[in-house]
């Protein structure tokens, strides 16, 4: 199917920072945001982030050669601020002319300090204001903030209320996450003073998306009210697919958390090559300064294997599927391209409508 003619291009502050045509962010969801994806939604005109988060480094090096191989468009990383090595993958992404740098968590002001050195824009992903203006105060160019109906990680506070609330407290551009799916939400989000929009749901919903079918049926297969907030995950508000593993681990009491959480690290430490000692480690720098007990920081820890068994493996019943409150709206497969050609032909439409209107 053709992707049809180019749209006019919409100019906002984060179009002129990044050097894309159009003001869509596809986000860096693990295991779903790899060279193939990433590249055809910058190669149509939005920023596409690889997501690191899964990736070894060898891995990552590979993705971020793969995609430029494929196009000259900018696009970024979003990296783990809490992960072992991120001084190492920021000196990777530094090193490969990486364009722009994103994290999932709030950066450590030293990580923004070396990305700006060495010219890269930094774009944080916050869910609250306080994170948002600590961010903007360390030095970084823009950031995505996320509202309750976004998918994974998320907040109480809805998309509609946070955006406007964050672009009144800070001055660097503000990009809009969580229900966006089309043109009229970018409309939405400029007119609450953001600078554009970010999707995740969207484009693992593509046909650009590395997903299996199988697993893209079952998200097509959902309403509104299909997602739930859980912190049986990793402790802390995660929106996902309900599914026969969410229910389990929200029936489950502490010791079969524990069962589930131990045996899945095993799986992941197999995945990763980290030594139990690492892993350890790793799980006692995260549960610093929390409340979440040893299965929750077990299950933290290895969340990816649990998202690998649906997002790779296919196995929709055994993994976990973050998804935004936006599938229930999602129908179709499009390609990156006809997707943000459609998303900037009908911001267009309401622009004009509403011009006419005044």
């Amino acid at each position: 199917m053709s992707a049809g003619p180019a749209t006019p291009p919409i100019r906002t502050r984060l179009t002129e920072l990044t050097g894309i045509r159009y003001p869509i962010v596809q986000t860096g969801m693990g295991f779903v945001a790899g060279a193939r994806l990433t590249a055809a939604t910058s190669k149509a005109g939005g920023l596409g982030i690889i997501g690191s988060a899964t990736m070894t480094l060898d891995e990552l090096k590979a993705a971020v050669r793969d995609v430029r191989e494929r196009t000259g468009a900018p696009f970024g990383v979003n990296l783990r601020a809490d992960a072992p090595d991120a001084a190492e993958r920021i000196e990777l992404v530094i090193a490969e002319g990486v364009k722009v740098a994103s994290f999932a968590l709030a950066p450590r002001r030293e990580h923004i300090a070396r990305l700006k050195e060495a010219g890269l824009v930094v774009i944080p992903s916050v869910g609250a204001r306080r994170h948002a203006e600590k961010v903007a105060e360390w030095g970084a160019d823009a950031v995505v903030v996320q509202g309750g109906e976004g998918g994974g990680h998320t907040g109480p506070i809805p998309t509609s209320l946070l955006i406007p609330q964050v672009v009144s407290c800070v001055d660097i551009p503000v990009v809009a996450a969580g229900g966006f799916f089309d043109g009229r939400g970018l409309v939405a989000a400029l007119a609450y003073g953001a600078e554009g929009i970010a999707m995740g749901t969207r484009f693992l919903l593509t046909s650009d998306s590395p997903v299996a079918d199988a697993v893209k049926q079952v998200y097509l297969s959902k309403t509104l009210t299909d997602t739930v907030v859980t912190t049986s995950v990793d402790g802390v508000p995660h929106r996902v697919l309900r599914t026969p593993l969410i229910d389990a681990l929200e029936r489950s009491g502490p010791a079969g958390r524990l069962v589930r959480a131990v045996r899945s690290a095993a799986a992941f430490r197999g995945l990763s090559g980290l030594t139990w000692r690492e892993m350890l480690r790793e799980g006692a720098a995260m549960r610093h300064g929390s409340e979440l007990t040893w299965s929750q920081v077990l299950m933290a820890a290895n969340t990816p294997m649990l998202l690998r068994a649906a997002m790779v493996d296919g196995n929709s019943d055994l993994g976990v599927m973050a998804a935004g409150q936006v599938v229930g709206v999602i129908d179709d497969l499009p390609s990156c391209a006809e997707l943000i050609n459609r998303v900037m032909a009908q911001a267009h439409e309401c622009l004009c409508r509403l011009r006419d209107q005044t």
